[in-house]
């Protein structure tokens, strides 16, 4: 099972991104899926999360600004990014639960190998 995120780059402060990771492999059923990031010196910080339901929640002081959603037929989970500010800048690590099909009794921890979003001023 792989995670495959794109979507970063460089944007001016007030723009907007939109990330996407994208899942493949021998998956049974993806439960949870979040996004994570980290600036430099900084510890990984949860961003947002989204059930296999579609319940989501999004860290406090980024709530209306990003959005995360899922596509379940495609695998993949997006967050959409708007009124990107400087602080923003970070490498942004997609997250999934998946349960293989080798195991269907287990949930395993995936990460995406984190794609850059810089924010100029």
């Amino acid at each position: 099972v792989q995670l495959q995120a794109s979507g970063g780059g460089l944007v001016q402060a007030g723009g907007s991104l939109r990330l996407s990771c994208a899942a493949s492999g021998s998956i049974f059923r993806i439960n949870s899926m979040a996004w994570y990031r980290q600036a430099p010196g900084k510890q990984r910080e949860l961003v947002a999360g989204i059930s296999s339901g579609g319940s989501t929640n999004v860290e406090d002081s980024l709530k209306g600004r990003f959005t995360i959603s899922r596509d379940n037929a495609k695998n993949t989970v997006y967050l959409q990014m708007n009124s990107l500010k400087p602080e923003d800048t970070a490498v942004y690590y997609c997250n999934a639960f998946i349960t293989p099909r080798g195991d269907v009794t287990v949930s395993r921890e995936y990460w995406g190998q984190g794609t850059q979003v810089t924010v100029s001023s």
